[in-house]
């Protein structure tokens, strides 16, 4: 499982650089493709949203803030609580994405029948349940 993450990422970085896409990470992807449906999340939505921890979701924040893709904002009822949201920059990525994903679903799924895309899900979803517990 390891090696087939460490080629699926390899295979997004190198998707982004062809499309002229610098410094992003697989693990901007999660943040990234939330921020796409227009809405705003604070820092621990986000967290509890892709599974990560605060301080890892802020360490991927700031990256994302430092590139120009999104943007933090203070709340003015509490100033415990940051707001992200995607700027234009940001949001210009999503076409890109889109076609990064869908190359991805074509590398991973060439050549396997509905039926074993299903067994697949039906076992990955299995594997998930089993390290939840």
């Amino acid at each position: 499982m390891s090696r087939i993450t460490e080629k699926a990422h390899r295979l997004i970085v190198r998707e982004l650089e062809a499309r002229d896409i610098q410094g992003l990470v697989p693990s901007h992807g999660g943040i990234l493709s939330l921020l796409f449906t227009g809405e705003v999340y604070t820092m621990n939505d986000l967290a509890q949203k892709i599974h990560r921890t605060k301080p890892t979701v802020t360490v991927l924040v700031d990256k994302l803030t430092a590139l120009g893709y999104v943007k933090k904002e203070k709340s003015s009822k509490d100033s415990r609580v940051t707001f992200i949201q995607l700027t234009e920059a940001g949001a210009a990525l999503q076409q890109s994405f889109e076609a990064v994903s869908q190359k991805m679903n074509e590398v991973v799924y060439k050549g396997l029948t509905t039926s074993e895309l299903g067994q697949l899900d039906n076992l990955l979803e299995r594997i998930q349940k089993n390290l939840k517990e």
